[in-house]
């Protein structure tokens, strides 16, 4: 990535006890970094913000034992922790809007600026689904493709053995210690020591639910382009077909018959528009070879400059700004034309907001108080 720098280890700890601080997810992180231009100026400023935003009660920021304590964790499972702009970090993610600002990465590190194409589908999927996917990902593979999946049974499996040989990025909605499912296990070690394993939950995380829509962003966003093999209309892999169109990235669905539960939600993305794939070259076509996915960002997005307003300006620009939100989420340009106050401002009292725990950000920035 042009222009990385990696962080020194003090930088390291901070980032890592800022991400880790309750009401921190990764576009509040770097608004934070922006606004106080270090983590460790952001971790001095965080009761004070969260006070403004209506917190009662103390913030739970990690010490720096805490910290420690994760990194040692992470060391002795083999991984080390790679920061949103550092050279081993991929390239293409650093412009997704949410992207994970820490990633604990296990096995071979130049897989993560290789190009790369997600392939994604049923984990109930059929004989054929899977021999299709094991071999467009070995034929993909062949022309130096990485190939991302998110470990699941099913589709997932058979895409990373299909690139076990030549490339594959297994992203885990776990720890990165962490297997799931048990079934996969031993492709899990085969993916640590011949591809590479990354993951955005701290080290000892078990699967939860939430964190899996989380997962998909982050394989989307790894990628030139996400192919769908079979996926049922209700299906975890549109979530990651979503993203990939949110993001820019291109969309690529294999037809199937219209008998088929498993094949509904591919059909459908074909409908609206998704590239119709019958083979490696429907994709290779698509990706120019020194294609990437997005222009990789040079600085840290989301600028939010800290007001000038005085107290009493501030608290009537907060109380127009909490008047427009609701359980309903709305895009923030949508509010801020709604309470006709500068981007910065509005922007700024968010992140008060959201270090109070009193909003919920959503994907396609958008937000909604709680």
């Amino acid at each position: 990535m042009a222009g990385a720098r990696a962080l020194n280890p003090a930088e390291r700890m901070d980032w890592l006890r800022l991400i880790r601080t309750e009401n921190i997810g990764p576009i509040t992180f770097y608004q934070l970094l922006q606004r106080y231009g270090s983590a460790t100026a952001a971790l001095d400023a965080l009761p004070d913000l969260a006070k403004r935003g209506g917190r009662n009660g103390s913030l739970r920021i990690p010490t720096r034992a805490d910290a420690l304590k994760e990194m040692a964790a992470v060391e002795r499972a083999g991984a080390r922790l790679i920061a949103w702009g550092e050279p081993d970090y991929p390239p293409a993610l650093t412009a997704v809007e949410d992207a994970p600002p820490l990633l604990s990465a296990r096995g071979r590190l130049p897989l993560a600026t290789r190009r790369a194409v997600a392939i994604v589908g049923a984990r109930n999927a059929s004989a054929n689904g899977k021999r299709f996917a094991r071999d467009i990902a070995q034929q993909l593979g062949g022309n130096e493709i990485a190939i991302v999946s998110g470990v699941a049974r099913g589709i997932d499996t058979a895409a990373h053995e299909g690139a076990l040989e030549t490339g594959t990025i297994g992203v885990l909605a776990t720890g990165i210690d962490q297997v799931y499912p048990e079934e996969n296990r031993a492709l899990h070690a085969a993916i640590a020591e011949r591809g590479l394993l990354l993951a955005e939950q701290p080290i000892g995380t078990e699967p939860h639910a939430r964190n899996f829509p989380r997962r998909n962003r982050i394989i989307s966003g790894i990628s030139l382009g996400v192919l769908v093999v079979e996926a049922a209309f209700k299906s975890g892999s549109l979530i990651t077909a979503r993203f990939a169109l949110e993001q820019g990235r291109d969309v690529f669905a294999v037809p199937g018959s219209p008998l088929d539960p498993r094949c509904r939600g591919t059909n459908d993305l074909i409908r609206r528009g998704a590239k119709l794939t019958e083979s490696a070259e429907d994709i290779l076509g698509e990706i120019a070879p020194g294609a990437v996915a997005a222009p990789a960002r040079t600085s840290i997005p989301n600028e939010t400059p800290a007001s000038s307003l005085g107290d009493s300006d501030l608290d009537r620009a907060r109380r127009a700004v909490v008047e427009k939100l609701s359980p309903t989420p709305i895009p923030v340009d949508d509010l801020v034309r709604a309470t006709g106050m500068p981007a910065a401002l509005v922007a700024a009292i968010l992140l008060e907001l959201s270090l109070a725990g009193r909003l919920d950000r959503q994907a396609g920035n958008r937000v909604a108080l709680l």
